[in-house]
């Protein structure tokens, strides 16, 4: 049995043979022969083309996440500064940072205007004191409505910090979510959020456990995202 390779240049050399009279033919059976190679090359090797590799996206729906261990408390009236209040003491949950007695920032919780987020993230952000005079420093990172990013609401579930999310004037404890997650051939990551799922501390009852719903619900009407994040003493 003669081999493909074998087959192949006895043809060409047949070709040549034939061409005696015409001197630029086995230059186009050469060059025809090279361009068929690349072909046979490029179609051969797929996951090679335009210099990149490719292969499998993982697609994986309906994932969940939830920040454990919250506090379950309740704010003491539905005014919006004590709802202010028992949201940040749930994302915190140390009463020495807030919002018991003598805490580091009761007061600059009190003092913000809370019908803005962004005064709130003003008011908490910098150097603190806990009642023994130790400093603390918080990082109050707001973030408009419109500017809300998937990838930094599932990080932040995923290091067990809940986030305070102000939408239609109220505010809630942002405290898991349900998501879409992608990997592409990279291996790079990317989420959509189907669900965000929310405390309204106003509430002890069944309307406390609620749900922003991305095909449904008015993004226009998130006022914006708090993350806090808390170091030292």
């Amino acid at each position: 049995m003669i081999c493909f390779k074998t087959a192949h240049y006895l043809v060409f050399r047949i070709l040549c043979e034939r061409a005696v009279k015409v001197g630029s033919f086995c230059i186009g059976v050469r060059m025809h022969k090279l361009h068929l190679l690349s072909l046979i090359a490029l179609f051969s090797f797929p996951s090679f083309a335009n210099g990149q590799e490719t292969g499998p996206t993982i697609y994986l729906p309906n994932q969940e996440i939830h920040v454990g261990d919250l506090p379950a408390l309740t704010a003491q009236t539905h005014d919006a500064t004590a709802v202010l209040q028992a949201s940040v003491e749930t994302i915190l949950h140390d009463k020495d940072l807030c919002c018991g007695k003598d805490s580091a920032l009761g007061d600059a919780v009190a003092a913000a205007d809370p019908r803005s987020l962004k005064d709130v993230a003003v008011k908490l952000q910098g150097r603190h004191l806990l009642s023994d005079g130790r400093p603390i420093k918080v990082i109050a990172e707001f973030v408009p409505g419109t500017s809300i990013n998937s990838g930094q609401v599932i990080q932040s579930l995923r290091d067990k910090h809940a986030m305070l999310l102000q939408w239609d004037s109220h505010f809630y404890v942002l405290h898991g979510s349900v998501f879409d997650e992608i990997t592409d051939y990279n291996h790079a990551l990317s989420y959509s959020i189907r669900r965000l799922l929310l405390w309204d501390l106003r509430y002890s009852d069944e309307r406390r456990e609620l749900a922003f719903e991305r095909e449904t619900d008015d993004l226009s009407k998130v006022q914006g995202m708090l993350v806090l994040t808390v170091s030292g003493p």
